[in-house]
């Protein structure tokens, strides 16, 4: 079981035997695809499955990730991270900031706080999930681990339980193809700074892969 940091947002039952942890991009279509099969895979788990979403906005292709990220974050501080992140998905095409201040009103949150230099204050968590990202071997979004595996398939409803279950079974459980969350002798091929990570495509399984079902790829 791979234990989700203090300041994570954890999405299911916080003690799950198994932790799904996804880095996405607000502005990201594969992630806004992503996330109603995660959350689906949560909710369907019984209490066994957790998701734990982290930032990696791609802010040099998708303009609006960042401030999107930050008014989640600000969102979640006033208790309702997972509402904003929702709603940041379904309507993806509109991430500015007189957007974000209405989605935040819909919600029933304070609009001042998630936007603009109010929101700066979570910059600081953002930048923090980033460099996880980076440090995992990150390259592209959606990425996703399975109890700190890396998933290279897509991210399809079936095939993460099966990988769930293969996960649930012990440390000797293989999800995906077996590759783990790479440690420091494999990061030095893929992480070469914010921009390299942002251009740089993520190991490929040639069977389950599709260039095209990630950004920053």
């Amino acid at each position: 079981m791979t234990t989700p940091d203090v300041t994570d947002h954890v999405l299911g039952n916080r003690d799950a035997a198994v932790t799904l942890l996804e880095y996405g991009d607000y502005e990201c279509p594969y992630c806004a695809a992503a996330a109603p099969v995660l959350r689906h895979v949560v909710e369907d788990s019984g209490g066994e499955v957790r998701l734990v979403f982290r930032n990696f906005p791609i802010a040099d292709r998708h303009p609006y990730a960042l401030t999107a990220a930050l008014a989640a974050e600000a969102a979640g501080a006033q208790g309702a991270f997972w509402e904003m992140h929702e709603l940041l998905f379904a309507r993806q095409d509109r991430l500015d900031d007189a957007a974000l201040r209405a989605y935040a009103e819909e919600l029933g949150l304070d609009s001042d706080l998630v936007v603009g230099e109010a929101a700066q204050i979570f910059g600081d968590k953002v930048e923090a999930d980033f460099a996880a990202g980076l440090e995992a071997g990150v390259g592209g979004t959606p990425t996703v681990f399975i109890d700190g595996r890396l998933w290279s398939g897509r991210v399809e409803a079936g095939a993460l339980r099966r990988a769930i279950g293969s996960a649930a079974n012990g440390p000797n459980g293989s999800a995906a193809d077996g590759r783990r969350d790479p440690g420091p002798g494999r990061q030095s091929r893929w992480t070469r700074g914010l921009r390299r990570a942002q251009r740089e495509p993520l190991a490929e399984n040639a069977e389950q892969d599709d260039p095209g079902d990630r950004c920053g790829d």
